[in-house]
């Protein structure tokens, strides 16, 4: 089993440490850091794809948050992008559901505290309808690109920082606890894929 693990800035890294077996099947992690925002994001996870056609895809990273505390951890499986939800009327597309492809699979089932991650190309610093549980600026792209090939996608958000409370400063200062929080969900998870 192959597994590509993303990450938008070098702060956000966190090594997986999975076993060797999953399910009697070897596991191969590689990383990919993408930068920050939905171009980039895509454009090197699209490349990565086509070299190494992983079996899953892992965005791991941190977020801003309105309903939910710094330091909580969210497994997302939905993606929604606020860039085009202004245009959902004109039936653009602007929300994806890795939920029924990650349960086909069987991956990443025992992954709990579920949440909705909403991407776009800035870094929100106050409140607004938002819609979602955090606010990041890459998962709805990873996802948009996985859908495109057929590759399972999942993303793990630390929060770091919540809307309209001095959100980049939080961000900047809680990026060592993200890395720490990140850690501590995966070494408990270590089985379970």
């Amino acid at each position: 089993m192959k597994i590509l693990v993303t990450y938008a800035v070098q702060e956000e890294f966190t090594e997986l440490k999975f076993p060797g077996l999953i399910d009697g099947e070897e596991v191969h992690i590689g990383y990919l850091r993408t930068g920050i925002g939905k171009v980039k994001s895509a454009y090197y996870l699209t490349e990565a794809i086509l070299q190494g056609r992983p079996d899953l895809v892992i965005n791991l990273g941190t977020a801003g948050t309105i309903h939910r505390k710094v330091g909580d951890v969210l497994v997302c499986r939905r993606f929604i992008d606020r860039d085009m939800l202004a245009a959902a009327a004109l039936g653009v597309e602007y929300e994806i559901d890795f939920s029924a492809l990650l349960e086909a699979r069987g991956y990443c089932k025992t992954w709990t505290e579920e949440g909705v991650c909403n991407t776009g190309d800035t870094f929100l610093t106050e409140l607004g309808d938002v819609k979602g549980d955090v606010v990041d600026m890459e998962a709805f792209a990873q996802a948009f690109v996985c859908r495109a090939k057929e590759i399972p996608f999942i993303s793990v958000k630390y929060v770091t920082d919540v809307l309209g409370q001095n959100s980049v400063k939080h961000w900047e200062d809680k990026l060592a606890d993200a890395r720490l929080g990140l850690d501590h969900f995966f070494n408990v998870l270590k089985k379970g894929v």
